[in-house]
């Protein structure tokens, strides 16, 4: 059965904690005594207290991201060097790792398990002087309380910011959903208040007529937090440092360990490939862009109008923009439409569930197969003060059968950052939020679907970073097809069904500046691996990404930009070394897609319920792409990506 979102009491916390952490020490101990070493008296316990300890701190660290205050914060960071330095002694717990390194399991999953864990303990020291074991718990006890630290500031600083306007002209071309949000009454007068928080920013960004003010507000989101300058190099001084004691030459050949892709030149070759396969496209857009931009108000380009005068020129082309989808789009009924698709493609049934969590509009699901219960999913999914801005899955409890015998069973939270209800009108998506709900529930039963019987490779568990993102791009390429959107696209206040024409327009907008994207992801991975090659401090870290945007940024962004104060993702986020794996996974889920959908018979459903048998239920049972291979026989093509963006071959010669 399933755990209950606790009340946490944090003052107690941290001691609570740590009464737990001693607790599994003296297990520890105990384990390491205990002749002979098998699977069943080492590993299969030691997967017993990562579940527990898991059960117990996912809720607290869940809650710091949900439900932020200086009590949540303080419990927090409190109970950091705690897990840190039990990590670390973990790690550096030679009797534990000899007597895991001469097991011999007996199944296929075990033995992944102990491939894992040896290597693990390799990548932690184990087998470093008792010097450089400690060094190595310093670091990471440190790069934990930055990463900690960075997040902080970004959020701080996202919470900080407001813009008010008070001048209708500002505001003139808001829909009227974006425009309901920003209002506020203040002494019997009306203002128009725009944050730094997703949904507000990209509304103004969006539909803002002031040039001015958009130029304002897209200054304030590129300085955000500046004070995570100093921790960026501290952050990159340390991970360099751990590298080199454990015997690579940087920290990208070491972030590579537990991935999929080889070296890091097949990592480069692939983002070079990429961003040459999508450069010439790209300068089409962005010329198109210019020229519509001096057409239309004659103005030269910067980078806080692309997203204004992109909009428009979408609407030009394809008769449409996201405002016109909001109407048709009422988060309740996407989700329930979204659970329906999961039903029918997995043979999945899930029922509300009645429990407690941690805010009243969070919504929960029980998932059922067969009529046998077999999983838990929350959905917290609307912008509040307090909330990381974004969208993620968390999981929680894991799916595996313990020393005991009895089998756990899988939850999980799926967070988002929409528009929240107000008095007059529900919660209504963009098409774009629809996308990021279906990916964020690709996340999810990636973890829901375990089977696995060993903790340590089911659901998420030990799936490679750099394929961690394949089910969850997977997924949200069905939010553009007309037999999934037309099941729960209904106008929220007429109950009209969304227009087919409304429908072809979504998706053939979908690819629109697509090459340009492509472009900026790959600028991304570039600077993230090339950041992690090398041993750049302070002003370098920028020169290395004003190097990067010569070839993928073709409107230069202004010098007082400071992305990097804010990538949250390699900074706070577990994505160092690895943000290419958005376009590596995308290889794969872009051919599973094309597998599962026939653009004219629809479902393929055999092909899904193989998908899920195959790739969804082992989990990081074996390597992705051995998974795929078993699924349909093949490796993955590379050309369904190309495909998937509509995006022109390039021919050589």
């Amino acid at each position: 059965m399933f755990q209950s979102f606790p009340d946490i009491p944090l003052e107690t916390f941290p001691e609570a904690l740590k009464a737990l952490l001693d607790r599994q020490r003296q297990t520890i101990q105990t384990l390491t005594q205990t002749a002979p070493a098998t699977y069943d008296t080492i590993l299969k316990p030691l997967q017993d207290l990562e579940e527990e300890l898991e059960v117990f701190f996912v809720p607290l660290s869940h809650r710091n991201s949900v439900t932020n205050s200086p009590e949540t914060r303080a419990a927090y960071e409190a109970s950091l060097p705690l897990l840190s330095a039990f990590h670390s002694e973990l790690t550096r717990n030679s009797a534990l790792y000899e007597a895991i390194r001469l097991i011999k399991a007996g199944t296929p999953q075990a033995q992944t398990v102990v491939e894992h864990m040896v290597r693990d303990f390799r990548l932690s020291g184990a087998e470093l002087s008792e010097a450089d074991k400690q060094r190595i718990e310093a670091i990471d006890l440190r790069l934990s309380e930055l990463g900690n630290a960075f997040s902080q500031n970004l959020l701080d600083a996202t919470d900080s910011y407001e813009m008010i306007l008070d001048d209708p002209a500002d505001i003139a071309e808001l829909p009227p959903a974006e425009l309901e949000a920003a209002t506020i009454e203040k002494e019997g007068k009306t203002y128009y208040r725009f944050t730094l928080q997703m949904p507000s920013y990209i509304a103004y960004m969006t539909y803002g007529s002031n040039r001015a003010r958009r130029e304002e507000l897209y200054r304030a989101h590129t300085t955000r937090a500046p004070k995570n300058g100093e921790i960026i190099d501290e952050i990159l001084q340390l991970r360099a440092e751990k590298a080199r004691l454990l015997g690579f030459g940087n920290y990208a050949t070491f972030a590579l360990q537990t991935r999929d892709a080889e070296d890091e030149a097949s990592v480069l070759n692939f983002l070079e490939s990429l961003l040459e396969s999508a450069r010439p496209q790209a300068q089409t857009e962005l010329e198109t862009l210019r020229t519509f931009a001096r057409k239309h108000d004659g103005i030269e380009l910067a980078s806080h109008d692309t997203a204004y005068y992109s909009e428009k020129l979408k609407k030009a082309t394809f008769d449409f923009d996201e405002s016109q989808t909001r109407p048709y789009f009422e988060q309740k009924r996407v989700l329930s439409g979204l659970l329906e698709i999961v039903t029918e493609l997995f043979g999945i049934d899930f029922a509300p569930a009645d429990v407690p969590t941690w805010d009243a509009a969070v919504q929960v699901y029980d998932l059922h197969e067969n009529g046998s219960l077999c999983g838990r999913i929350y959905f917290d999914l609307e912008a509040r003060e307090g909330k990381r801005g974004g969208a993620w899955m968390h999981d929680w409890e894991t799916h595996f059968v313990d020393t005991k015998g009895k089998q756990h069973l899988p939850s999980a939270f799926v967070v988002a950052n929409f528009a929240p209800a107000t008095d007059t009108t529900p919660s209504l998506l963009r098409h774009d939020d629809v996308v990021t709900l279906f990916h964020e529930m690709g996340h999810a039963i990636h973890h829901l679907f375990g089977r696995a019987t060993e903790r340590a490779v089911s659901g998420i568990n030990g799936v490679a970073w750099d394929v961690i993102e394949f089910p969850s791009q997977f997924l949200e390429n069905f939010a553009y097809e007309a037999p999934v959107l037309s099941r729960f696209a209904f106008h929220y206040r007429t109950g009209e069904a969304i227009p087919e024409t409304l429908i072809t327009r979504i998706k053939a907008a979908k690819n629109f500046q697509a090459a340009l994207g492509i472009l900026r992801q790959v600028e991304f991975a570039l600077f993230d691996f090339r950041l992690h090659q090398n041993l750049y401090r302070g002003d370098e870290v920028q020169t290395l990404l004003d190097t990067i945007r010569e070839k993928t940024a073709l409107l230069p962004p202004p010098a007082y930009n400071r992305f990097q104060h804010g990538f949250a993702h390699i900074f706070s986020g577990g994505y160092a070394a690895g943000y290419y794996s958005y376009k590596w996974a995308e290889v794969l889920s872009a051919d599973a897609f094309f597998a599962c959908l026939d653009p004219e018979e629809g479902f393929e459903r055999s092909k899904a319920i193989g998908y899920r048998r195959h790739i969804l239920s082992r989990g990081g049972s074996a390597p992705m792409h051995r998974l795929f291979h078993r699924w349909l026989g093949r490796s993955p093509d590379i050309k369904s990506l190309i495909r998937l963006y509509d995006i022109p071959e390039r021919r050589d010669g």
